[in-house]
């Protein structure tokens, strides 16, 4: 028997560093959406805990030693007293070091997966507790619908109602790693932002947001300025609400009204960049949690 789960793109729609811990470690406030491109990844049973790649960033990630995937399923091991054992298959389309939390959400997946697997019978709370010593992100990818992340990403709380609408993910080809990002940051903190309850759709949503930002963009666009070039051809885009960076880059994203208007948009990218068009995974309605991923 094969399990599958699915590895959804993280997106933050604003980022603020908020203040830095005693640690160095930074303190965030974020809105996090998933969606519309994802990684696969499948898993059968096994004495020995295994794992293969393929996809089209698969290769990228082979000459990791030790994949998060496989460090979150001995994690849960040693957590739940089971034996670490399974043959695991990733098929990695969303691309690596991109802000887009594609390792966080393979990880993820791997706790779901494997608590099915192993019939650890834990609940979401308990898998992002096992989750938050791997990587600030993997908490939020664990439920994988929209959250509010705060802390250094084991606060989690509710998100806006999200409005119908549709999501273009644009990634240039270049990898961008997470600690050079907070790094080069300069200046100070930022506050929490001020949400309301809901949003009456995309066009109100997007409006406030652009009262907000990204602390990392700035950073970012400095060690690799070809982001600039991204954010320029989706703000060029018919219908493109909003257009900012995600997480710590180079992924950036624009807001559309619709799934169908942000997959029409992801056909006008440049063919050697990464797009990725469609609806958002608990927003609006049912119909429109799909999307065309890497064209």
């Amino acid at each position: 028997m094969v399990e599958i789960e699915t590895a959804l793109a993280k997106v933050n729609l604003y980022l603020h560093v908020t203040g830095r811990r005693a640690d160095g470690f930074h303190l965030l406030d974020s809105l996090a959406v998933f969606g519309p491109a994802t990684d696969t990844l499948s898993a059968t049973r096994s004495d020995d805990l295994t794992l293969s790649l393929d996809g089209p960033f698969g290769a990228t990630l082979s000459a990791e030693p030790d994949n998060l995937v496989l460090r979150a399923a001995r994690a849960l091991a040693a957590a739940t007293g089971h034996e670490a054992g399974a043959a695991l298959r990733l098929t990695k389309r969303l691309p690596v070091a991109s802000g887009i939390g594609g390792g966080s959400a393979d990880a993820a997946a791997a706790l779901r997966l494997l608590n099915r697997l192993w019939n650890t019978g834990l609940n979401e709370t308990s898998l992002a507790a096992i989750a938050a010593p791997l990587g600030a992100d993997i908490p939020v990818c664990v439920a994988s619908r929209p959250a509010r992340m705060q802390g250094v990403g084991e606060i989690i709380l509710a998100a806006p109602s999200l409005p119908e609408c549709g999501l273009l993910l644009v990634n240039p080809g270049v990898p961008l790693a997470t600690p050079a990002v907070f790094r080069a940051r300069q200046g100070g903190f930022s506050p929490a932002a001020e949400l309301p309850a809901s949003w009456p759709d995309a066009k109100a949503m997007a409006a406030d947001l652009r009262l907000l930002g990204n602390d990392l963009e700035a950073p970012a666009l400095a060690l690799c300025p070809v982001i600039a070039k991204v954010l320029a051809a989706l703000s060029a885009q018919p219908g493109c609400l909003l257009a900012r960076m995600s997480g710590s880059g180079a992924t950036c994203f624009g807001v559309f009204a619709s799934a169908a208007a942000a997959e029409t948009a992801a056909l006008a990218m440049p063919r050697e960049w990464w797009a990725a068009g469609g609806g958002l995974y608990g927003a609006g309605p049912p119909s429109l949690h799909r999307g065309t991923a890497g064209v």
